[in-house]
């Protein structure tokens, strides 16, 4: 079940400046991601102060040092997978689960791995009350994977590790995509890996920063290097 856009006239039409000014003015095309992005009221995923800024062009907190990531970046990500609705996708980084609800729109079912509880929890609600039903959560290490479900047609992580988690790439299927931020603590590369019978191929998208992936097979100490999106 997908959610029902959000009736209020102000969010709506915020949205829709949101969708043309920050999306379609650079390059997104993909109609199916800009609807989606046009329906998933973003506001929902902040806290309520920041309510007035959810729809600008920009990263907002979401505590624990951690972002709701800026909408264009978002939207590049998520068109990088190219969904076409049948596909089974692997989120690593949870967070607000702003791109959780995305993922529910364009994509079959979404598995979301979180490392933070309270995240989750708060995730989990935000998606539970706006009525996603295709979106399983579960709170453990996201740079290991969730070997139990795979394999998974799409994987997305939203962190940047200093390189492609292993455990990650095996639960990929053949012919599968991965969109991943890879490079130090401060800056990354958005890169999309394609899994193809001659071996993987690798494309570079864009440079960015993110937060890092903590765990096994990314930052093991990536805490005391807070970071931040850009």
């Amino acid at each position: 079940m997908r959610s029902r856009p959000d009736a209020s006239p102000d969010f709506a039409a915020a949205r829709t400046r949101m969708v043309e000014d920050q999306l379609m003015a650079r390059g997104i095309r993909d109609p199916r991601v800009l609807q989606a992005f046009a329906n998933v009221p973003r506001h929902r995923f902040v806290e309520e102060g920041l309510w007035p800024k959810a729809y600008g062009d920009h990263a907002l907190p979401i505590g624990h040092g951690q972002t709701i990531s800026q909408p264009y970046m978002v939207a590049l990500m998520s068109e990088a997978l190219a969904l076409d609705g049948s596909e089974k996708v692997l989120e690593i980084g949870t967070g607000s689960g702003y791109q959780a609800a995305i993922l529910a729109e364009l994509a079959d079912r979404v598995f979301t791995v979180e490392r933070m509880g309270a995240l989750a929890t708060g995730a989990k609600a935000i998606l539970d009350g706006l009525g996603y039903q295709n979106v399983i959560l579960r709170v453990a290490d996201g740079s290991i994977g969730w070997k139990e479900f795979a394999p998974f047609d799409r994987i997305i992580v939203t962190a940047g590790a200093p390189d492609v988690p292993r455990s990650l790439l095996d639960q990929l299927r053949a012919n599968g995509l991965f969109v991943i931020l890879i490079g130090d603590r401060s800056s990354q590369r958005l890169i999309r890996v394609y899994r193809e019978p001659g071996g993987d191929r690798v494309e570079e998208i864009c440079l960015c920063a993110f937060v890092p992936l903590v765990g096994r097979e990314g930052w093991a100490d990536a805490e005391r290097y807070p970071g931040g999106e850009t």
